[in-house]
């Protein structure tokens, strides 16, 4: 009789450490290890257990004491783990030094993150900017692994071997590659740009979905303009910003664009690959911050959005703050998350509460800084007048043989166009 074999192949199965250091306090780091448990289930994996480790003194070579290490081997060998992920940044050397003491694959949370981007990455610009978030993480890596090149699109980076030879001609073509690659991102900046001033030049104004990953961005952006953006319950689910129109009640329109959620202790090098999605933001006229109200480290999150915000040129942009799935608190606990985030906006897409409120505190965000004018246009600019129609707020309107004459509130971004037609000079 022919015997069945399981054909499934098992997931990965990782023993996640956390750190508590001089600087990162326990509640911290245990917060911090349950996210990387979440980021490690969003690439797949499966948390084989976790341990956190207080660190008193630095061992150069492992990061923490022989002793400890020898416990979080024997651990993570003990569960059946397949690969043992720190949470906190480990060295080439110290990574080295952790695969041949446990014989398991051994890396930190930036590799993680840089892997869910890589699983992610959809078109050809976020593939791009994944590959040299890769490339410039492995670079100082070569010696320990050729393992982690041979996961390189299409393998272009030498195949396995040993010696300083190899090394060093790998080297090179990483490096090569990587020049390749920051100057297909110059290309595809530019490009970005040239669609940024071709939506300057219809003086619609901009908005974007920002806030922590998984908070619910691209759910708020399909449900204020009825798109179809992908929405995953996954961390990173979306990498590249999606621009959509959304029609405002009292004439004219706003472009809203998702972006791709934030998360502490993002590597550096994906801060920077990903500017090219991130100027996104920096360009808008106005943030939508979502946070999630279910979550219990909402404020943390808030706090780490703000702060990338502020290293890509955002931070003093104006905003609305909308505090997400509240639908799934209760009355008490609503009471609560107003007083922690006065002025916010409580939404839940899945309800549909405070959707059309959140509507309505974008028009009126827009039209805060908008001064009210009253302007003759004649006939000859006729083009001004559909402007106002489409971005302003008309209030009257009266039209003769040789021009039409508004009264109007006129967004602040558009209204020195305007200046040469003001009737008397002055403001109604």
């Amino acid at each position: 009789m022919t015997e069945l074999k399981d054909t499934t192949i098992r997931a990965e199965r990782a023993w996640l450490v956390g750190a508590q250091t001089d600087k990162i306090s326990k509640e911290e780091a245990d917060s911090l290890l349950h996210e990387l448990a979440g980021l490690a289930k969003s690439l797949g994996l499966a948390v084989a257990g976790s341990m956190l480790v207080r660190v008193r003194e630095r061992n150069p070579s492992l990061f923490i004491g022989s002793g400890k290490a020898d416990e979080i081997v024997a651990a993570a060998k003990a569960e059946d783990a397949d690969s043992i992920i720190f949470d906190h940044p480990l060295t080439p050397g110290q990574q080295r030094n952790w695969e041949k003491l446990s014989g398991l694959k051994v890396y930190d949370r930036s590799e993680l993150i840089i892997n869910i981007f890589a699983s992610r990455a959809l078109t050809k610009e976020a593939a791009l900017q994944v590959e040299l978030a890769e490339l410039d993480y492995s670079l100082p890596r070569l010696a320990h692994s050729y393992e982690a090149l041979s996961r390189q699109r299409g393998g272009r980076y030498g195949t396995k071997g040993s010696g300083e030879q190899k090394i060093e001609l790998d080297r090179r073509e990483i490096e090569k590659r990587i020049h390749e690659i920051k100057e297909e991102l110059k290309d595809v900046r530019k490009s970005r740009e040239v669609q940024r001033k071709r939506r300057e030049r219809l003086d619609v104004p901009r908005a974007a979905v920002v806030g922590y990953t998984n908070a619910g961005k691209s759910s708020i952006l399909n449900a204020l303009t009825r798109a179809s953006v992908l929405v995953e319950d996954k961390l990173f689910a979306t990498l590249d910003p999606t621009t959509r129109r959304l029609d405002l009640s009292k004439g004219g329109s706003l472009l809203l664009t998702d972006t791709v959620g934030f998360v502490r202790n993002l590597p550096h090098g994906l801060v920077e690959a990903f500017k090219a999605t991130l100027e996104e933001a920096a360009a808008a006229d106005l943030l939508v911050h979502i946070v999630d109200a279910s979550d219990s480290e909402a404020e943390v999150h808030m706090k780490t959005t703000e702060s990338v915000l502020r290293e890509i040129g955002a931070g003093d942009l104006p905003r609305i703050v909308a505090v997400n799935k509240v639908d799934l608190l209760d009355a008490e606990q609503r009471s609560v998350l107003s007083r922690r985030f006065p002025g916010a906006r409580l939404v839940s897409v899945k309800s549909g509460e405070g959707i059309a409120q959140l509507f309505v505190a974008l028009e009126e965000a827009l039209s805060s800084g908008a001064e009210l004018f009253k302007v003759r246009i004649p006939d000859s600019e006729y083009g001004l007048v559909a402007l106002l129609r489409r971005e302003a707020q008309i209030v009257e309107e009266e039209r003769d043989d040789e021009g039409t004459t508004l009264s109007c509130r006129i967004p602040a971004r558009i209204a020195t166009k305007f200046e040469p037609y003001r009737v008397g000079g002055e403001k109604t």
